[in-house]
């Protein structure tokens, strides 16, 4: 059997599933984001209650794996009557998983902050709102860029779970492209190894993953 070599036919298919990976993990972050952020302030709220129902969300996701999530939102919510899309469920069982580590990371840098800087915006006459917002906030956003670009590279990686339940993304791109070529006899020059097809998404993870990584590293040198 002849094999020919990876195209830049390929290569543009490639990239079609890149950028269906790059906008789950956007809507994945910010999802996260948002949710980290109200359970960060459930974390530091005065009601105990708060307090206990955060650290327990945050403790049985991080004790669980990414890809149970992903089953239960979408082969366990319809039983209950809720039929969601791949694409939902996968955006969402990013989300609740990135939550967990982003109220962790949005905790410790509040917890960085030094005491003075509570006891100064007290001193200043500033309610609980005031002083998370205009003192706290602000100086813990320094503090997190090094562990959010650490965490978005994770989530760009672990998108490549969406294509369990079927999700397009850059590696069921390649999957399919795979299987497809695979299934036609050897025309002319032949079939694409399927080695060169998962080393060109090896390439492009990588392409993306590693600039974020060397930033990570930066910013912590330099903002930390």
């Amino acid at each position: 059997m002849m094999f020919r070599s990876f195209g830049f036919d390929e290569f543009l298919l490639l990239l079609d599933g890149l950028r269906w990976t790059l906008a789950l993990t956007a809507l994945a972050f910010a999802g996260g984001g948002a949710l980290g952020l109200a359970l960060l302030v459930m974390r530091i709220a005065k009601l105990r209650a708060l307090r206990w129902l955060a650290t327990g969300w945050i403790q049985a996701v991080q004790g669980t794996p990414l890809l149970g999530h992903l089953f239960v939102i979408f082969f366990g919510l319809p039983l209950v009557g809720f039929d969601v899309s791949r694409w939902v469920a996968a955006t969402v069982a990013l989300s609740v998983y990135g939550s967990a580590f982003l109220a962790e990371i949005w905790r410790g840098a509040v917890d960085a902050i030094p005491r003075g800087q509570w006891e100064a915006a007290a001193a200043l006459g500033f309610n609980w709102v005031e002083r998370h917002a205009y003192v706290i906030l602000p100086q813990a956003l320094r503090r997190l860029l090094p562990p959010f670009v650490s965490l978005l590279v994770n989530i760009i990686q672990n998108t490549t779970l969406a294509g369990v339940i079927g999700g397009l993304e850059l590696l069921s791109a390649a999957q399919r492209q795979n299987e497809r070529v695979a299934a036609v006899p050897p025309i002319g020059l032949g079939q694409i190894h399927a080695f060169e097809i998962f080393a060109g998404v090896a390439a492009l993870f990588f392409v993306i993953s590693f600039p974020l990584t060397r930033l990570a590293a930066y910013l912590e040198k330099r903002l930390v």
